[in-house]
């Protein structure tokens, strides 16, 4: 699973931090860090995150796989 942050939507709430901690991270008062990859073990906990957010801020899509060419 891929995490992308709409950064310019997130307002700082900080329930993704609560709910997935290892993926998600508050840096100062209002900066987002977050993992782009999810690890397997974290998906339940980063849908609760998506799901939770006031503002939707976090989007959730599967892994891009390509191929070699």
């Amino acid at each position: 699973m891929r995490t992308v942050v709409d950064l310019t939507r997130c307002q700082g709430y900080a329930q993704c931090v609560f709910l997935a901690p290892d993926v998600f991270e508050l840096h100062g008062e209002e900066g987002l860090l977050y993992a782009t990859a999810v690890p397997g073990d974290q998906e339940e906990r980063v849908r609760q995150a998506a799901a939770a957010c006031p503002v939707q801020a976090i989007l959730l899509g599967e892994e891009v796989s390509t191929g070699a060419r």
